[in-house]
C-alpha cells in the first residue's frame, strides 16, 4: 500500500473497522485452536497504515472488544506480554505490500510473515507463563515441559496465521485494486 496510490480517509477508515471487526470476531469464532485472524489483521494493518501507531491499534482494538468476552489473562503482566506479542507483526506488516498486483515474492514474505508471527507468539507467551506462575519449575526442565505442555495449542495456530494471512491480503490487494480502477476510470 505504501508504493499505491494514497487512499482517502475515509476508504482507510473503512478498512480499520473491517480488521478490527474481522480480528474480533474470528477470535471469538473458536478461540480453542488458535485459528484466529490477528496475525493476519496485524500484518494486513502494518501493510495498509503508513502510521504505526494507527496500525497497532487494529490487533489492539481487535482484542480488547473480543477480551470483553473472553476470561482474563490472571495478571497485567501477562496481559501486557500477550497484547505485544498480537501487535508486533505490525512490524513486520510495514515492509509488505497491498497493491492488487500479487507478486510471488509479496506472498512468500507474507506467508514467512504469518509463521513468524505465530512462532514470536507461542514462544513469548509460554515464556512469560512459565515465569510469571508456579504451574512449572522455574528451570530449563520445566521451561521445556511449559513448551511441550502448549503444543496442542500451538499445532493449528501457524496454519491459522497462514490461511487467515493469504485470504486478509487477498481480499484487501481485491478491494484495493478495484478502488484503484474506479479513481482511474472516474479520473479519465
Amino acid at each position: 500500500m505504501k508504493n499505491a496510490p494514497r487512499l482517502n480517509l475515509l476508504f482507510l477508515s473503512g478498512i480499520w473497522i473491517a480488521l478490527v471487526a474481522i480480528g474480533g470476531l474470528g477470535r471469538l469464532w473458536q478461540p480453542a485452536w488458535n485459528v484466529t485472524p490477528m496475525a493476519g489483521i496485524a500484518l494486513a494493518a502494518g501493510a495498509v497504515f503508513p502510521n504505526m501507531a494507527v496500525a497497532a491499534s487494529v490487533p489492539l482494538a481487535a482484542i480488547m472488544l473480543s477480551n470483553l468476552v473472553l476470561p482474563a489473562y490472571g495478571s497485567l503482566a501477562m496481559a501486557v506480554i500477550v497484547y505485544a506479542a498480537i501487535a508486533w507483526p505490525v512490524l513486520l506488516g510495514g515492509r509488505l505490500q497491498v497493491d492488487g498486483r500479487g507478486k510471488a515474492g509479496n506472498w512468500i514474505a507474507l506467508f514467512g510473515s504469518a509463521l513468524a508471527s505465530s512462532l514470536v507468539f507461542y514462544l513469548t507467551t509460554n515464556l512469560a507463563h512459565w515465569w510469571l506462575t508456579n504451574d512449572y519449575p522455574h528451570t530449563a526442565e520445566g521451561l521445556l515441559t511449559c513448551y511441550a505442555a502448549a503444543l496442542p495449542f500451538y499445532r493449528w495456530m501457524p496454519v491459522g496465521d497462514l490461511v487467515w494471512s493469504g485470504a486478509i491480503f487477498a481480499g484487501l490487494s481485491a478491494v484495493v485494486s478495484a478502488a484503484q480502477t474506479s479513481r482511474s476510470t472516474a479520473a479519465a
